[in-house]
């Protein structure tokens, strides 16, 4: 076990740093798992990250790494290191308990797609992590590692949490409208949420398969590469990631753009719900990248998009109401209030107008296509400002709905903090397909706009 001067450093590896170290022999898959047990024994009471955790079986899959290890049997890109997953993803022989009392004590018989290439790349899942109810709205109560009166954000509020306070060096998520990308915000650490297809949603909750997309939560830009990388691919149990076969992008690690990239600053049609704070830190922002040399426009997407958060709502309600009409009919009595309430709604929206949104969203998909023609990214804010100063609710996902809607990949990470001391960031947006550009972009932006999180959280 690391001394307790080390089992920060220790904690706080990240995930492709860890892998090498293990293989390299530097430190042992043991060691690494003593870290994260180290930390959430001393903060899970407060930060409450986990739906739930074994620590032994977390022990005996580090050791078994290790034995492998010194056998010769590697098996992977993330041999040895541990990933949380959102409580709403199976892993087979472990709870999925969807952030509802209906599932308590339901144990996965399968584990999802990407759960199956987490481990055939050596990784083990280190525990399961909170959910708003459905990954929707009624919050868990884990609080945010900064500032425990603060929202973590949701729905997947304890991966964010988890990755943030040092408890897993990644962790896995979801996006249906802001469910990646907020938290990761407002828990100061890097959020991906890749190409709609990417990643096969197979043996997740299905909330709505036109707008669901596994999310992926981070220390660093280049883990949240290694493991999209590592869970990409077309699956037949997905028709989603059938659509491209062959998704584009090397396993190297991710190093910034060569040369400075030509961005739009989009400030959306949410730009009124932002606060003066992230106004100002969106301006200071673009200011100093174009200091550094990136061609920076300020433009707005044309007109139509004003229509993405509404046409969002029509098609994630209606496939609520699709998806859980059994449920609803056998259980109603144990949903929340919240629940039944966006259940109804979609239940009353018709097929016209759901295929109307429909319509709407591939018109907004291929004029979003023809934008990006004259940009290599856009940046804008990822979040209406700070965090909530409450653990009743997760905040605003405005600034997301566009691209989740159009199924394009987006990161956000950490560029300061706003006047109550929380983390806030900047959102680089790329077109289909251009996942590792995204996260080549954001890793020049980041250069350009130092702030050292982990700091930062422990002054």
């Amino acid at each position: 076990m690391p001394t307790p001067s080390s089992i920060d450093d220790f904690a706080f590896t990240t995930l492709r740093d860890a892998v090498r170290r293990v293989r390299e022999g530097h430190f042992t898959a043991q060691a690494l798992a003593h870290a994260w047990i180290a930390r959430i024994r001393a903060y899970e009471d407060r930060v409450h990250a986990f739906a739930w955790f074994d620590e032994r079986r977390v022990l005996e899959h580090a050791r078994d790494a290790d034995l492998a290890q010194r056998a010769g049997g590697a098996r992977g890109a993330l041999h040895g290191v541990g990933v949380a997953l959102k409580d709403i993803i199976h892993a087979r022989g472990l709870p999925t308990g969807m952030g509802s009392p209906i599932f308590a004590g339901h144990i996965a018989e399968n584990s999802a797609a990407c759960v199956e290439k987490l481990d055939a790349a050596g990784a083990y899942v280190l525990g399961k992590t909170t959910t708003c109810e459905f990954a929707t709205q009624s919050p868990p109560p884990t609080s945010n590692p900064w500032n425990h009166e603060f929202t973590p954000g949701g729905s997947s509020s304890g991966s964010a949490a988890a990755v943030a306070a040092g408890f897993a060096p990644a962790a896995l998520g979801s996006q249906t409208r802001g469910s990646a990308i907020r938290p990761a915000v407002y828990c100061g650490i890097v959020g991906f949420k890749p190409s709609f297809g990417r990643i096969s949603r197979y043996g997740v909750l299905k909330t709505s398969a036109t707008l669901d997309h596994v999310g992926v939560f981070s220390r660093s830009l280049d883990d949240a590469w290694l493991l999209t990388h590592v869970m990409q691919g077309a699956d037949t149990r997905d028709p989603a990631t059938l659509e491209e076969v062959e998704w584009p992008g090397s396993d190297a690690p991710i190093a910034p753009c060569a040369s400075p990239p030509r961005l739009a600053a989009v400030r959306t049609p949410a730009w009124s719900k932002a606060d003066g704070a992230q106004h100002a830190l969106f301006e200071s922002n673009c200011v100093a990248l174009r200091r550094a040399g990136a061609t920076l426009e300020e433009i707005e997407l044309p007109e139509p998009f004003t229509a993405a958060d509404g046409v969002t709502r029509v098609i994630q309600l209606a496939e609520i109401a699709r998806n859980f009409a059994d449920l609803h009919a056998s259980s109603r009595d144990r949903m929340s209030e919240t629940f039944r309430a966006l259940y109804e709604r979609g239940a009353r929206i018709g097929a016209t107008e759901y295929e109307e949104a429909l319509g709407v969203r591939g018109a907004l998909r291929r004029a979003l296509a023809q934008f990006f023609g004259s940009y290599d990214a856009i940046v804008t804010p990822p979040t209406t400002g700070e965090p909530p100063r409450t653990l009743l609710t997760t905040g605003d996902a405005s600034f997301c709905v566009i691209w989740t809607l159009c199924g394009v990949p987006c990161v956000a990470f950490p560029t300061g903090l706003g006047p109550q001391g929380m983390p806030m960031g900047l959102q680089v947006v790329t077109a289909h397909g251009d996942d590792r550009q995204a996260l080549e972009i954001a890793a020049w932006c980041r250069g350009c706009l130092p702030f050292d999180g982990r700091a930062a959280l422990e002054r």
